[in-house]
């Protein structure tokens, strides 16, 4: 019996900025594999890469959360009710039931997560997760008067079910101005908008998850933004789903030069 994973890697930092990566697990415990479809074991619709694709954050100073378990067990971006974030559009649940290309996720309908199950999933690996965010963004806040978070997600830049089309690279989310100052959300804008060979947007299709909206509280020094990237940015958007190293250098200086963007607002918080 191997010992149960933990369900979050964190690493504390010296700078005032979180970086929250919820989606980047991809493990399943086997009780839940066992009930999953074939490509419901293969994870599809994970985050994939997040440390690789940020590996410079640490030495910006940044702590990390990172997630160790698949969306598939639970959607830790979601509210705990589950209740829609985008009310009218298509979405998967706090723990889903299909996959992005709306495909079954459970061989059997009867293996669904019940209320139960979903309480269960929701003390065992939602709560810890939130219990850590929570904790850091106040600890940051009291040691340096303000507190940044960066939520890093990514997504194929092709998905029918949830846009038309192919998704602009670089989907900032403020939760339409309401999660962190504006004048910073459009300082992120200018320096996404100068990423050679990459488009992007601001409060979009994708505004900022549940971690964004709950988080964000600019007046009271809380700063929160989401990152929903194009897959194709960096990786391999299909199986094997590979890190593409020169592809991802591309970017990764557009995203350094971000997060600086957001340290450096806070200095001058802080002042």
């Amino acid at each position: 019996m191997s010992p149960s994973i933990p369900p979050f890697i964190f690493h504390q930092g010296t700078a005032p900025l979180l970086v929250s990566m919820p989606h980047t697990g991809t493990h399943v415990p086997a009780d839940i594999a066992a009930k999953l479809t074939p490509e419901g074991r293969e994870v599809h619709d994970t985050d994939w890469h997040m440390p690789a694709l940020y590996d410079f954050a640490k030495a910006l100073g940044a702590s990390l959360l990172v997630a160790t378990h698949s969306r598939y067990v639970i959607d830790l971006n979601r509210p705990p009710d589950g209740a829609s974030l985008y009310p009218g559009q298509s979405v998967t649940g706090l723990c889903p039931v299909d996959t992005f290309d709306d495909t079954p996720l459970y061989a059997n309908k009867a293996d669904e997560p019940d209320e139960a199950e979903i309480a269960r999933r929701r003390e065992a690996w939602w709560q810890p997760y939130h219990g850590q965010l929570r904790a850091e963004l106040d600890r940051i806040k009291r040691e340096h008067g303000v507190a940044m978070l960066w939520d890093a997600h990514s997504i194929r830049s092709v998905l029918p079910r949830f846009f038309e089309g192919k998704l602009p690279d670089l989907n900032l989310g403020t939760a339409d101005g309401k999660s962190c100052d504006p004048a910073l959300a459009q300082q992120l804008l200018d320096i996404a908008k100068q990423a050679p060979g990459h488009t992007s947007v601001l409060n979009g299709r994708f505004k900022g998850g549940y971690i964004t909206r709950n988080y964000g509280q600019p007046e009271q020094g809380f700063h929160a933004v989401q990152l929903e990237m194009t897959q194709s940015s960096y990786m391999q958007e299909h199986m094997p789903f590979d890190y593409l190293p020169e592809v991802a250098a591309r970017i990764q200086p557009t995203m350094q030069r971000m997060l600086q963007a957001m340290l450096a607002f806070a200095q001058a918080q802080a002042r």
